[in-house]
Parts: C-alpha cells; sequence; structure tokens
C-alpha cells in the first residue's frame, strides 16, 4: 500500500505548493496542542520523535518507540482526532547516540532502533548515518560513499521488519517513506563556541548524495526501497539561535531549490525553521522545502505560556505562590548537563538565556519532579480561570478569545492555545489541509 505522505511529493511536482509541518516534540502539551490544531484545520498531523528522545532503551524521555507511538495515539483519542490522518516519523535514525562506539557495535545498534521504530508503526523514516563512530578518522570528513552505505544497512533493517512483521500483523499497513542527508547541527541545536559558518547546501553537494545513495541502494537489491525515499535533508540557510534566528533568504536558496527540478521523486526536508515568519515559511514550501519541522520554537511556547500564569500567580498569591519560575532554574542550575556547551556569558546572561534562549534548553527539565510539582501547584492556583485583567496583562491573545467566548479560561486550554498560535503559522505556510 502506498504511503499517504507520497502525495507530498505528487503535490508539489504538479506544481500544487502544498507542504507539512512536522511537530518534533515529546511534550504532551505540544502533542496535544498540535492534535487539537490539526482537528480545527481540518488536516493530518505529522509528529516525530528523534533518536535521543525515544530509542530501544527509552531515550532521554523513558519511551521506547512502541511507548511514544501509544502516548501520541492515547491523546488523540482523547481529543476526537483520526488516527488514520496522525502519522508518525523517527528523526535522526542511526547511530547518533551509539557513536562513542566501533562502527560494528554502534551499526548493530541502530539497525536494531530502526527495528523498534518500524515495527512499532512509525511509517516516516529518516535514515541519518552522517556522524564520525569511534574507530572513524576524527581528522577526515565522512565519505558519501560510507555514510550511504551504512544508510543502506538501515534500510535494510527497515524493510525486513516491515514485510517480517508490521505487514503481517497489518496486510494494509503502508509501506515507510524515507528521508535521507542530515544538516547542521545535530538535534539539540547548536553548540555555543562550535564556530560553524551556516552555508546553505550547494547543489552539486545534493546531487552527490542523490548519486551516491542511488547507487548504493541499488546495488544491494534496494531498488524497491529507494522508490520509496521521498525527501532529502538539506540545509536552506536557516537555524534558530539564542535570541533570534537566521532568516530564509530565498535568493541564496534559489540555485539549490533549482536544482530539485532535476528529481522527480523527492522534495526537501527542511530542520531548524523555528523562529521563521509565517511568510518565510510559506516561502520555503514554495521552493520545494516541503517538509518542515519544528521543535524548540513550540516547547518554547509552551514555556512563554507557563510564564505568563506565574507571573499572573505571583500577583494573586504574592509569597504563596508555585515559584515555578524559580524551580525550575533551580533545576537547570543543580544539572546543568542539557545546557552547559550551548550558552556561555556572564552569571546574569546565563540567567537570561537559561530563561528566555529560543534555544529553548529549559525543554529538557520539565519532566523533572520538582518542577512537575510547582507546574501542577500553579495550575491548580489558577484552576478556576485567571482574572480577565491579569490575562489581559500576560495573555492578550488569549484574552480576547476568552472574551469571545471561543476559548475556556482553564490553564492547560489557555497554554496549548498559545502553542497552537506558533502551529498556525506552518499551517498557514504549509495548506497541508488540501494533502488529503
Amino acid at each position: 500500500m502506498n504511503n499517504p505522505l507520497k502525495k507530498i511529493v505528487e503535490a508539489q511536482k504538479s506544481g500544487r505548493k502544498t507542504g507539512i509541518w512536522s511537530c518534533c516534540s515529546a511534550n504532551p502539551y505540544v502533542i496535544r496542542a498540535a492534535l487539537l490544531r490539526g482537528l480545527k484545520d481540518h488536516s493530518c498531523v505529522l509528529i516525530e520523535s528523534t533518536a535521543n528522545q525515544c530509542d530501544q532503551y527509552g531515550g532521554y524521555t523513558g519511551m521506547t518507540p512502541e511507548m511514544f507511538r501509544t502516548f501520541v495515539e492515547k491523546t488523540a483519542d482523547e481529543v476526537g482526532f483520526d488516527r488514520g490522518r496522525l502519522f508518525l516519523g523517527g528523526d535522526h535514525l542511526g547511530p547518533l547516540t551509539f557513536a562513542d562506539k566501533p562502527e560494528a557495535e554502534a551499526m548493530k545498534e541502530a539497525e536494531e532502533l530502526v527495528r523498534c521504530y518500524v515495527a512499532a508503526g512509525f511509517s516516516k523514516i529518516h535514515l541519518d548515518t552522517s556522524m564520525r563512530l569511534a574507530d572513524d578518522d576524527r581528522e577526515t570528513r565522512l565519505s558519501d560513499e560510507v555514510i550511504a552505505q551504512r544508510g543502506v544497512r538501515l534500510a535494510r533493517a527497515a524493510k525486513e521488519t516491515y514485510q517480517n512483521i508490521v505487514k503481517k500483523k497489518n496486510p494494509d499497513a503502508p509501506e515507510p517513506v524515507y528521508v535521507i542527508g542530515s544538516e547542521v547541527p545535530i538535534p539539540g541545536g547548536e553548540q555555543a563556541g562550535s564556530g560553524s559558518a551556516l552555508q546553505v547546501t550547494r547543489p552539486e553537494d545534493f546531487r552527490k548524495t542523490m548519486r551516491t545513495f542511488e547507487q548504493a541502494f541499488r546495488s544491494a537489491g534496494l531498488e524497491h526501497v529507494w522508490q520509496n525515499v521521498i525527501a532529502a535533508v538539506v540545509q536552506p540557510g536557516v537555524e534558530e539561535k539564542d535570541s533570534g534566528c537566521v532568516e530564509y533568504d530565498r535568493a541564496k536558496a534559489a540555485a539549490l531549490c533549482a536544482s530539485l527540478k532535476e528529481f522527480d521523486n523527492i522534495v526537501f526536508e527542511g530542520h531548524s525553521t523555528d523562529y521563521q515568519t509565517k511568510i518565510h515559511l510559506r516561502e520555503m514550501v514554495e521552493d520545494g522545502i516541503a517538509i518542515l519541522k519544528v521543535g524548540p520554537g513550540l516547547t518554547f511556547a509552551m514555556r512563554e505560556a507557563l510564564y505568563a500564569l506565574a507571573y499572573a500567580e505571583k500577583e494573586l498569591y504574592g509569597f504563596r505562590e508555585s515559584h515555578f519560575i524559580d524551580i525550575l532554574d533551580e533545576a537547570m542550575q543543580n544539572d546543568p548537563k542539557y545546557w552547559k556547551n550551548h550558552y556561555i556569558g556572564t552569571e546574569k546572561e546565563l540567567l537570561l538565556r537559561r530563561k528566555f534562549s529560543f534555544s529553548d534548553r529549559s525543554r529538557y527539565y520539565m519532566p523533572d519532579q520538582d518542577v512537575q510539582k510547582a507546574r501542577n501547584i500553579l495550575l491548580d492556583h489558577l484552576k478556576d480561570g485567571v482574572p480577565l485583567n491579569l490575562l489581559s496583562q500576560f495573555m492578550p491573545v488569549q484574552y480576547e478569545r476568552v472574551r469571545e467566548g471561543i476559548l475556556t479560561n482553564k490553564p492547560a486550554d489557555l497554554i496549548m492555545d498559545h502553542i497552537g498560535d506558533t502551529i498556525d503559522a506552518y499551517l498557514y505556510a504549509t495548506h497541508q489541509n488540501e494533502l488529503f
């Protein structure tokens, strides 16, 4: 059965500038907000987990791919979203989290990772073998041939898992579609002081990647799998930064996007599209960057909403407040591993970055027990609604919707609606309600 996500390519190649946005987050508020916006927009929803979020050992979320699928589908059922319009993807699947091991061991782990994702029903698979492994030469860039050969191993594992497990369980299950290629930075965002300059992918490099992967797939007898490769990850010149983003400049990406016309079955996938304006996002889709991935921008919006509620709570409760903002920062200071390589500066600058950086490293601390306890106190304090004068002060857009009767004055609903404002820019850009 053809994977419905192939319609993205069909639309682009027929001249319809339609795409899809990808929700790259495991946060419960974000997942629910994405499904609610999809319900409102009468469109599909694509939700992806990265290799470091969920793997065969649980990742940093504590969830295996199967557990993540169950969590997302349960949330879909709760909000009344049709599972038939829900797609799950695996992002950066490969030896990323096993890169400290030699190739033989790292690739064995990576193959099992891919098997777990495909067996769990994830139908969009990003094969990423671009990183050096422990026994690779640290001074030499990995060749396209090595990257492609390692990708072939993962593609074969995916194919066998689909045929031997997925299809036997459900004969109507669509075959996975695949994304190849990578981009800088690695998942999680650019590290501070890396010194790497942002460069648009050169057309000749994109062409070479495509030729090398196609040859490797065909030589391995995976011609059919190659027909299910729908996208290549490129760097079109976008990236979030600590206090802004590198905005899309279609003139700089023109040559790269023009080269896409040479390939009938491929669109571009753009990573790190967070914080682009809706106009730039729309331009990206028009230029063939038809899959727009966003992650920190969504949890940043969630954090904004929680802070807004905390500011309102402080005005109401004074010293009896939850101290959510302070407790979150304490958790980050007590265990700096998720932000220490991303934020640099004076103590004051670090405080501002921990609280407000667009990189949103605070998202890794939301599951912390003390942070969750403080959040629950905050939400309980406001369970009967935020006084309208405070709501107007701290969440003016949501205030208007509450006054108009289209949004309930409940903390969780206010949070998800604020996240939805970020999602709306992607729905504007992709027109994905026209896909199915």
